[in-house]
C-alpha cells in the first residue's frame, strides 16, 4: 500500500512538471499535428504541374494546340514562353523552370509524316522524380489529330534528359544531403550554446563584462562557421569519390552560397537557444524546425509537387533557397549572379533571426 502511495506520489510529481514545462507539452502536441499534416497533405510522389518554359517556332493552330493540350494534361504548367530552345536551356539551368516545350518550325510535317517525333520536351532530370512524371507527356494525343496512325506509334515527344542522363539518384540526393547535414548540425550546435552557458553558471561571469549581445552572438557563431565549412569540404569530397556526383560549377560559388547558408542556421540555433530553457529543450525545439525543413525544402520530394500552403511554408526555410542553390550550382552549373534570389533570401532570413536572437537574449540569470 505504501510503495502505491509513493508510485502515485512520483506519477504526481511528473505530472506537474509536466505541466510546468509548456516547450515539452507542445512537442508533445505539435510533433505529431506536424507530422500528420507534413505526410497527409505536402507529401505527394505523383508529381504535376511543373513549370515550364514553351518555345514555339511553328506558331500555327496545331503548335498552339500542343501548349494548351500540354497544360490541361496538369502535368506542366506553362509559365515562360520565349523564342529559342537556347532561352530554354538557360531557364533550365537557373532553376526558373523543370521542363522546356521546343516545338520546331516543321511541326506540321512530322505531325503528318509520323517518321520522327514531332516536338522535344527538355527536362531537368537531375531530380529522377521530375524526368518520371515528365514522361508521361510522351503518349499524349493532340486533339483534332485527324492523320492516319502507324503501325509503330511515334512518340509526340522525343526527351532530351538534361544534368543528369545516367538517371542517378545520387547526383540529385548527394548535394541536397549537404543542406540537410549542416541545417542539423549547425542549428543544434548554437541552440544549446546560450543554454549551456546558463546550465554551466558561465553567465554570472558574463554579467560583468562590457561584451554587447551583438559580440556575444557573433562570437558564439564564428567558430561554427568553421565547422561548417570544414563539413562541406568533406561532403563534397565524399560525394565525388564515394557516389561520382558532378561539380558542374565554380567551387567559389559552393562555399560562397554554403557560408550564408550555415549563417542563417546558426542565428536560427541562436533564436532556439533563447527560448529553451535547457538543453533538451533545445534540442527539442531544434527537432521541431529541422522535421519540415527535410520534408517540405524540396530535398526529398519535387518542390512542384506540393501543395500552395505547403510552399509558401517552404519559403521561409533556409534550406529551401540553399537546395535550390547547391543543385543549381553542382549539378546545372549555374552562375551565382544567376541564382541571386536564393542569397538574397538566405541573406534576408539571417539578419531577421539574428536581429530576434540579439533583441530576446538578457544577460541575467533568470
Amino acid at each position: 500500500m505504501k510503495g502505491l502511495l509513493r508510485l502515485f506520489a512520483i506519477l504526481r510529481k511528473e505530472v506537474r512538471q509536466l505541466r510546468r514545462d509548456r516547450l515539452t507539452f507542445g512537442m508533445i502536441v505539435g510533433i505529431p499535428l506536424l507530422q500528420i499534416t507534413l505526410f497527409g497533405f505536402a507529401i505527394n510522389t505523383d508529381v504535376r504541374h511543373l513549370s515550364a518554359g514553351v518555345a514555339d517556332h511553328a506558331n500555327t493552330q496545331f503548335s498552339r494546340i500542343l501548349a494548351a493540350d500540354a497544360q490541361a494534361s496538369q502535368v506542366v504548367d506553362i509559365t515562360r514562353r520565349v523564342e529559342t530552345p537556347e532561352q530554354l536551356e538557360t531557364l533550365l539551368r537557373r532553376g526558373e523552370i523543370s521542363v522546356g516545350i521546343f516545338i520546331p518550325s516543321d511541326f506540321g510535317q512530322r505531325l503528318a509524316r509520323r517518321d520522327r517525333p514531332a516536338a522535344q520536351l527538355m527536362i531537368d532530370g537531375s531530380d529522377p522524380l521530375i524526368l518520371a512524371a515528365a514522361r508521361q507527356l510522351t503518349g499524349m494525343s493532340l486533339r483534332y489529330d485527324t492523320a492516319p496512325r502507324q503501325t509503330t506509334e511515334v512518340p509526340l515527344f522525343e526527351i532530351r534528359n538534361y544534368y543528369n542522363p545516367e538517371r542517378r539518384s545520387a547526383v540529385n540526393i548527394v548535394p541536397g544531403l549537404m543542406g540537410v547535414i549542416l541545417t542539423m548540425t549547425m542549428v543544434l550546435f548554437t541552440a544549446v550554446a546560450i543554454v549551456r552557458e546558463r546550465e554551466r553558471g558561465n553567465l554570472e561571469l558574463l554579467i560583468n563584462t562590457p561584451v554587447r549581445n551583438l559580440e556575444l552572438m557573433v562570437g558564439k557563431i564564428i567558430p561554427y562557421v568553421i565547422i561548417g565549412l570544414i563539413q562541406v569540404s568533406l561532403i563534397l569530397l565524399l560525394g565525388v569519390l564515394l557516389f561520382h556526383v558532378p561539380i558542374q560549377g565554380r567551387m567559389i560559388d559552393i562555399y560562397l552560397a554554403a557560408l550564408v547558408f550555415i549563417a542563417a542556421n546558426l542565428t536560427m540555433g541562436l533564436v532556439i537557444s533563447t527560448l529553451a530553457r535547457t538543453q533538451f529543450q533545445a534540442m527539442q525545439t531544434t527537432f521541431f524546425f529541422f522535421l519540415p525543413s527535410i520534408l517540405i525544402s524540396g530535398f526529398m520530394f519535387p518542390f512542384d509537387g506540393m501543395p500552395r500552403a505547403a510552399q509558401y511554408i517552404a519559403e521561409l526555410l533556409p534550406l529551401t533557397h540553399f537546395v535550390r542553390l547547391i543543385r543549381g550550382i553542382m549539378l546545372r552549373g549555374a552562375e551565382l549572379s544567376e541564382l541571386l534570389s536564393e542569397m538574397w533570401a538566405l541573406m534576408a532570413f539571417m539578419l531577421i533571426t539574428l536581429g530576434v536572437a540579439m533583441l530576446r537574449f538578457k544577460k541575467r540569470l533568470d
